[in-house]
């Protein structure tokens, strides 16, 4: 059975058990609680050592090539470029339909969020390298360390070969290994959703985030249904871009439920190499970069819930200056959350409402209750906007190998 049916069937149970099935009783929901959990872990168990491995490889071949540099700025602007293009959708989106004002919370402000960027730069070269794989969330360092490495097979390619072969070899070990686990957690999807479905219909009851979510799923389809496979068509002459969408299925799936942006990683290694044919070489390079940096999704999120908190706070107009600010901030920021493969979004509303000022500083505790639900939004169109943006990277540098839809896995 292919990966998005059981994902789809998966899916579908879970939030039929959380329609159903009595949660009241806290060792059940503890009991499924768990089981998302594990879910999620084993998502994300063998993901460091393909990144790892595979960039290596990655690195290596397109040095040897002369493209690594060309790669590497291509994906760079390629991902700021959409990440720009996001944020401009959800500020238009915001300014243009008025949601109703969120109740003012009373809430005391909470100690706030700071990005550490220092911390992280410093991570990037920790005391000893090989500590660079063992951070789960902050990825970054592991793309360090497999780039000096890549470099390094590169510039003596005969003293380096009896490496780059155990490399290769254990790339593709590790690939076979993050294959079945991606088969695995298809079972584990009913309880990741039904946890998910817990938290929106029990945000949902209130009525308050209503409008929001009503207009977050507009822009979360305007956007992987539209904008991105219209931007493919027309970018790099695709006759069937929604082939990239129907390959997305599961890792999309995955990312809105879990709104785990690593998690759905996994998931979007296993689909462009075996649904959409990306090569390694790409492959292995410009879909962890997209991940880390790409976050368009998570830009056009917290432009939308800036926008919100400030209208429930102010009935003043909001001034161009203001939109030309937020429009720079989202878009910066976003690329400044590599360490946060979840509640990105909501941790850097945290930071723009205290960065806002002007008495609006506790503003982020207004969407405080629907932060899960408004990061899975973000999450899902990071992981579609990872999956396009590298199958563009990939066509331009005909790295694909096309195949049928029948051969999807």
């Amino acid at each position: 059975m292919k990966i998005w049916i059981k994902f789809l069937i998966g899916c579908t149970l879970g939030i039929l058990l959380a329609l159903f099935l009595p949660f009241e009783h806290i060792q059940l929901k503890a009991f499924f609680k768990f089981c998302a959990e594990l879910t999620v872990r084993m998502g994300r168990y063998f993901l460091l050592p393909v990144l790892f491995f595979n960039m290596t490889i990655a690195v290596t071949k397109l040095r040897d090539t002369r493209k690594l540099l060309r790669t590497g700025l291509f994906t760079l602007i390629t991902g700021a470029g959409i990440t720009l293009i996001t944020t401009l959708i959800g500020i238009v989106s915001a300014l243009i339909i008025k949601l109703p004002r969120i109740p003012i919370s009373v809430e005391k402000l909470s100690e706030p969020i700071s990005l550490n960027l220092s911390e992280h730069f410093l991570s990037l070269f920790p005391y000893n390298g090989v500590g660079a794989l063992f951070d789960g969330a902050f990825l970054l360092p592991v793309f360090v360390l497999a780039g000096f490495l890549g470099a390094g097979f590169a510039s003596d390619s005969i003293r380096a070969k009896p490496a780059f072969t155990l490399f290769d070899s254990l790339s593709r070990i590790s690939y076979a290994v993050l294959s079945f686990f991606t088969d695995l957690i298809a079972i584990g999807i009913i309880a990741v959703s039904c946890m998910w479905a817990l938290t929106f219909f029990e945000t949902l009851a209130s009525g308050t985030f209503t409008g929001l979510f009503l207009l977050l799923i507009a822009d979360t389809v305007i956007i992987i249904a539209g904008l991105l496979p219209v931007l493919l068509r027309f970018l790099c002459r695709e006759n069937h871009p929604y082939k990239v969408l129907f390959a997305g299925i599961a890792p999309i799936i995955g990312a809105l439920f879990s709104g785990d942006v690593n998690f759905s990683l996994a998931l979007n290694l296993r689909h462009a190499k075996d649904s959409l044919g990306i090569r390694r070489r790409i492959g292995a390079v410009s879909m962890p970069i997209f991940s880390v940096f790409a976050r368009g999704g998570t830009a056009m999120v917290i432009a939308v819930s800036f926008i919100v908190v400030l209208r429930s706070y102010s009935s003043l107009g909001i001034f161009f200056s203001d939109i030309l600010w937020l429009t720079g901030l989202s878009f910066g920021i976003s690329f400044c959350l590599g360490s946060f493969p979840t509640g990105g979004a909501f941790a850097a509303l945290t930071i723009l409402c205290t960065v806002y000022g002007r008495g609006f500083e506790a503003g982020y505790l207004l969407l405080k209750p629907a932060a899960a639900v408004i990061c899975a939004f973000a999450a899902a169109i990071d992981t579609a906007i990872s999956l396009f943006a590298t199958y563009y990277v990939a066509s331009r540098e005909k790295m694909v190998i096309h195949k049928e839809l029948k051969q999807y896995v």
